[in-house]
């Protein structure tokens, strides 16, 4: 990691939501700032040349569902080790939830992460809890916590089961224009699932979470969102039924938004089979069925999910090496995303590169209230620069996180981030 004042980027297609450059530009940044645009600039004797040999370049991409597990679980993770996973991703922001010890249930804690993230060459934007200490008995101190630096509240790892603490919640968050982000399930019905509920669970014996668990809550807060006009988010939707009470609820002008990750529009229920109870399959919501994955891909490509985010989520080695029914929920996804992103959804044809980079840069911060990096002339450089030909396999040598909890070591990835550029500071993974 370099912190030039001066730095060219040469050979770069740009491309944003909804047009991609046909010719390479080079773009010269002067103390993070975007100072000039053009083709074949020459390079100045005190500059940083990085040429990219016709790479693209967008504005910064976010992930809005992660958890760095700092402060009290750093033996998972750290803000730093997770900063680190989410550059060599293509990322260049972050949201962190709040399922940390203490919660991020009060300001202090808020600013103790935005300073602890200050000097990184990732933004981290905090996700502050709906409930104090995620408990669901009352609301947070919510105009305080957005004061602070807090995006959007979740207290996700958990639902907000109580329908009425809900609706308080989302008349609060709309008065402050923030969105409740919800972990969508009803606990009486998922639990003691450990798995998706359906036949490859009752094969291998093991308890199921059935796709109604999710679709019921997720029916609820559309209601409630229609009934407050408060916002609500569903985190990491995963079923069919989902995806379309979404769709409708979007028909009618509720204001609700979703966001899916790349193994629910990836990998199925199966692969704990194939795998022989692999833990680094188990995560929650489950893996579900082939017909669900389709939802999921067919829901990005109509518009009906917004955003593609990763829901990373570090354990331990020795927290994941136990019985299947023991281990937590939950897998690394920073790292992976834009491989197995362009794969299933950019080389089958489901979705454009435009596509791509308007659910991974764009909507994110749109939900957020967040402003939009662009690849102009007087913007602050954000950026990230990928490509889509590369073909790698992912081997535990590219993790960054501190843990190394993923399915997908030994995978083939399609398309490979290259770099990232944010606060001055170039991070290459090439």
């Amino acid at each position: 990691m370099s912190v030039p004042s001066r730095v060219l980027l040469q050979n770069l297609l740009p491309v944003d939501a909804a047009t991609t450059a046909t010719s390479p530009v080079d773009i010269r940044i002067v103390d993070g700032i975007i100072t000039e645009i053009a083709s074949s600039l020459q390079p100045a004797p005190d500059e940083e040349v990085h040429n990219f040999s016709g790479a693209y370049v967008s504005g910064g991409w976010m992930d809005m569902h992660v958890h760095l597990r700092e402060p009290g679980f750093e033996h998972k993770e750290t803000i730093e080790s997770g900063c680190s996973a989410a550059a060599f991703g293509g990322f260049t922001a972050v949201a962190c939830m709040p399922n940390t010890n203490p919660p991020i249930h009060t300001r202090d804690v808020v600013e103790y992460i935005i300073k602890k993230a200050a000097a990184l060459p990732v933004d981290v934007y905090p996700i502050a809890c709906v409930s104090k200490e995620r408990k669901g008995h009352s609301i947070t101190e919510m105009a305080d916590l957005k004061e602070g630096g807090a995006v959007a509240f979740s207290d996700d790892g958990d639902p907000v089961f109580d329908s009425k603490l809900m609706r308080i919640a989302l008349d609060y968050a709309s008065m402050l224009d923030m969105p409740i982000i919800n972990h969508e399930e009803d606990l009486a019905l998922s639990r003691p699932g450990h798995m998706h509920e359906g036949r490859v669970a009752t094969r291998l014996g093991l308890a199921g979470t059935p796709s109604i668990a999710e679709e019921v809550m997720i029916a609820r807060d559309i209601l409630l969102a229609e009934l407050t006009g408060g916002h609500v988010h569903v985190a990491h939707i995963s079923t069919r039924n989902g995806v379309d009470l979404v769709r409708q609820a979007k028909k009618k002008g509720i204001p609700v938004t979703t966001e899916v990750c790349p193994h629910h529009f990836d990998l199925t229920e199966e692969e704990i089979e194939r795998r022989h109870f692999d833990t680094n399959c188990k995560m929650h919501p489950p893996l579900r069925t082939a017909d669900d994955v389709q939802a999921m891909i067919e829901g990005l490509a109509d518009g009906t999910i917004d955003v593609i985010c990763t829901d990373h989520a570090p354990h331990a080695v020795e927290e994941k090496e136990v019985e299947f029914i023991y281990a937590p929920n939950g897998i690394l996804g920073l790292e992976t995303a834009w491989g197995v992103s362009v794969r299933r959804l950019l080389d089958s044809g489901a979705l454009s590169l435009n596509q791509l980079i308007d659910k991974l840069c764009v909507k994110p911060r749109e939900i957020l209230r967040l402003n939009v990096p662009e690849v102009a002339l007087g913007a602050r450089a954000n950026l990230t620069i990928f490509n889509t030909d590369a073909r790698w396999e992912f081997t535990a040598d590219h993790i960054r996180s501190k843990s190394v909890n993923t399915p997908y070591t030994g995978t083939m990835m399609h398309g490979k981030a290259l770099a990232v550029f944010n606060k001055g500071q170039l991070v290459r993974n090439d």
